[in-house]
């Protein structure tokens, strides 16, 4: 079983996580016009940017982005891919292990799906670089809207070319995408909105050139997913930005959070 190591960043518990999510849906229930949220939340991503901090500062934006996946939930499974924070190495690696472990229960980890990313693509089986909270954070939110089995990939030096290829096959294999990243980190707040504009521009008008000055800790995975948006023919929206100032209300040194669908 792939276990949980980052629980506290999500509440540590299943009433927490369910508390977090409660909480955030009374936050867009009571501020998004009603008609615009019947839109909105009508809409069935194929793949998804959701952002990995704790949930006490990105939880909302990734929240949201969730929120509206769930009508995607006929899906096979959901792929996840996120930036390695602890291991530098060459590639990207799926995890092996048969279950996810989550504070509301398991997710089956599709293992015959992560062998056909090994044999079609270069991807390696590193367990050790699996202790991620790029990717852990984003399980409780699919145990608790989609519930179907999940793929994980972690990357560090990787092409986006090559990445791209696998979230394309992943997309035609039905699969639902899951796009790990926050923007740029410990600016002031000014600077931050600033530099985190050019990677909410990139993915809006799915041009890469944007992404020169977006400082996205995912990037690489956000390069990959809107070439492989321009390929499948996907149009993007932006769901949410914020920064932790938002919470923590200190501007000088800040983190950028940004949520976004493709359908």
């Amino acid at each position: 079983m792939r276990k949980a190591y980052f629980k506290e960043w999500y509440g540590g518990s299943c009433e927490s996580v369910i508390e977090y999510i409660e909480f955030f849906n009374k936050i867009i229930d009571e501020n998004v016009d009603k008609e615009k949220a019947k839109e909105v939340f009508s809409l069935k991503p194929k793949a998804l940017i959701s952002p990995h901090a704790g949930w006490m500062y990105s939880g909302f934006s990734a929240n949201f982005a969730y929120k509206i996946a769930q009508n995607s939930k006929d899906c096979d499974r959901v792929v996840v891919i996120g930036p390695s924070h602890k291991f530098a190495f060459n590639g990207i690696s799926t995890t092996l292990e048969d279950k996810y472990e989550t504070p509301c229960g398991e997710l089956e980890i599709d293992i015959n799906f992560a062998k056909e990313l090994m044999s079609r693509f270069y991807v390696e089986n590193l367990e050790y670089v699996h202790s991620e909270h790029s990717t852990e954070v984003q399980m409780p939110f699919i145990k608790y809207y989609i519930d179907k089995p999940v793929v994980e990939l972690i990357y560090s030096n990787y092409q986006p070319d090559y990445l791209k290829e696998i979230i394309k096959f992943s997309l035609d294999s039905n699969s639902l995408v899951v796009i790990s990243s926050d923007l740029s980190h410990y600016y002031d707040l000014k600077t931050a909105n600033y530099l985190d504009s050019h990677c909410l521009e990139a993915v809006q008008h799915l041009d890469i050139n944007y992404l020169e000055k977006c400082e996205a800790c995912g990037k690489i995975g956000i390069h990959a997913m809107i070439l492989a948006a321009i390929e499948k023919n996907l149009t993007p929206f932006i769901v949410d930005y914020r920064t932790s100032a938002d919470i923590t209300h200190d501007e000088s040194k800040v983190v950028g959070y940004m949520s976004a669908i493709f359908i």
